[in-house]
């Protein structure tokens, strides 16, 4: 199909889709981390110029990420209930017109990093290695969801060079909380999938947890409101970050809620509920900082 034949505004909108530009969770779900990490290297008030790379580059991260994940799945998709109307399954977008936007974004990410110091150059090249890898990871191991985590977590070492010229203890914490929040939201996510990922012979966690699924999940959020207990810790943060760890575990137990009957419906608004999780936290880490308390 070519340009000619549909238009420009046309073919635009199919490669918006395609990126995910019209699903902005995906956004949210990787920035909450990357302003988590800006915040906490600045202190509270992170440099101008290093957040505003960092917001643009999540955005075209996460657009590539999408792109290379769809071009990966493009023989699986049409299985699938949720996906079997993407464009390049539907074949709309042609597989080299993927390839291209992919390379196009990647090219525009590290124009994005160029601006950056040199530590926080090399650290993004371990982030694009991360985020290409990413969707060839549900055919061979039961853990893409940690693997996507560690994708979408590569931000804070990044986040901490850009802002300070090192990558401390703190940043590798906020690394390792995002990869288990990223295993928990994107574990609830793939039980959305779970019964067609089953018949396609696709892994995920959800697959490998099976009955144990809640259970796990459950685990995985205790880990991680420890995890930000010792952030907000060794942070110096006071009272104010506590009161919204403590909301955001109230979010958590919403979630266990919506997932009770294992329902692709509930399943996916406990995923959806993670946008909201991920903004109380930083709410309490920015507001901590504002109100010194």
């Amino acid at each position: 199909m070519t340009a000619s034949a549909t238009g420009w505004p046309h073919r635009l909108t199919l490669y918006a889709r395609l990126a995910r530009l019209n699903r902005p969770i995906g956004n949210f779900l990787l920035l909450w981390p990357t302003l988590w990490a800006l915040w906490l290297a600045g202190t509270g008030e992170p440099r101008l110029d290093v957040l505003v790379v960092f917001v643009l580059g999540v955005v075209v991260m996460r657009a590539a990420g999408c792109v290379i994940n769809d071009y990966a799945d493009r023989d699986f998709d049409r299985h699938v209930k949720r996906t079997r109307t993407r464009p390049l399954t539907t074949g709309e977008v042609s597989e080299r017109e993927a390839l291209l936007l992919f390379a196009g974004l990647c090219l525009i990410a590290f124009a994005l990093v160029l601006l950056m110091n040199r530590l926080t150059i090399l650290l993004s090249l371990g982030g694009v290695i991360l985020a290409a890898t990413y969707p060839f990871m549900k055919r061979h191991t039961h853990l893409p969801q940690v693997h996507l985590g560690a994708a979408f977590g590569w931000a804070a070492p990044m986040a901490f060079a850009a802002q300070t010229g090192g990558v401390p203890v703190l940043a590798w914490l906020v690394f390792a909380a995002s990869v288990v929040w990223a295993t928990i939201y994107d574990t609830e996510y793939a039980m959305v999938d779970r019964d067609d990922d089953l018949k396609v012979g696709i892994k995920s966690t959800a697959v490998l947890f099976g009955r144990y699924d809640r259970a796990m999940i459950g685990l995985l959020q205790g880990l991680l409101t420890l995890l930000l207990a010792v952030i907000g810790w060794r942070a110096g943060l006071g009272p104010v970050y506590y009161l919204a760890l403590a909301l955001a575990t109230g979010l958590f137990l919403r979630q266990q809620w919506l997932i009770r009957d294992r329902s692709r419906d509930g399943s996916f608004r406990a995923f959806l509920n993670n946008n909201l999780y991920g903004g109380v936290v930083f709410a309490g880490i920015a507001l901590a900082y504002l109100t010194g308390a």
